[in-house]
């Protein structure tokens, strides 16, 4: 039985073009970072401000992350109005399987409130689309930290976190969901993430979207760990 989904937001349930990479790569770049794409992919799934401070390896230094984060937020902003997110192929299809099997939806992000706020907006997922929504904000420590799903599990008056279902498509969705000791724990590849590597982390099922959940529930598609 699954009570809760916990589902992160890009690459797992909203294709948003990698915008979200593309601004984080260009904000530290304009603040003396020399990491290149694949440095900062390495962050994908994590608290942005996380990512910013190790990418300019600042340390402590608190208003150079600020300044950043503003900028960040700001060219994401400018990349969703010229190219508005949309819903991934199959989401809102798996979560009427979801729904008709009793399971609330919550979804779960790196983002801060306020991009999470500017993307469910754009997709007008506002009212009655999810049960909850957990960012960054809302808990002591974003991801690999279990916090964003029991946050999640408390939203959603869910007690049992072994009927929780967890999906992501980066390693670090993987490793939150486990360590939380969720029932399920699902990798997706829309995210771009090769499936040897999110095989790599600790996970119950691999799969090549959200649109394969409702085979995931129905047992069609076997635990790969």
């Amino acid at each position: 039985m699954i009570a809760l989904a916990a589902l992160d937001v890009a690459g797992t349930t909203v294709e948003e073009g990698s915008a979200v990479y593309r601004a984080l790569h260009d904000a530290v770049a304009r603040h003396g970072s020399s990491a290149t794409v694949t440095d900062v992919a390495r962050w994908m799934g994590a608290d942005k401000r996380t990512a910013i401070r190790a990418l300019l390896e600042l340390g402590g230094d608190t208003s150079a992350v600020e300044k950043t984060f503003v900028d960040f937020e700001r060219l994401l902003r400018e990349a969703y109005d010229a190219d508005p997110p949309v819903p991934m192929p199959g989401v809102l299809d798996a979560f009427a399987v979801l729904r008709g099997l009793g399971a609330r939806i919550a979804l779960t992000t790196g983002f801060s409130a306020d991009v999470t706020g500017l993307l469910l907006e754009r997709l007008g997922w506002q009212d009655g689309v999810v049960d909850a929504v957990v960012t960054t904000d809302d808990v002591p420590a974003g991801r690999p930290a279990p916090y964003m799903v029991f946050r999640a599990m408390e939203r959603t008056g869910v007690t049992d976190v072994r009927q929780v279902l967890t999906v992501g498509d980066t390693v670090l969705d993987l490793e939150a969901g486990t360590n939380a000791g969720a029932g399920l724990v699902v990798g997706v590849l829309s995210g771009g993430v090769p499936r040897d590597v999110l095989e790599a982390a600790p996970h119950t099922h691999v799969v090549d979207s959200v649109a394969d959940l409702p085979d995931v529930l129905d047992g069609v598609l076997v635990p790969t760990s």
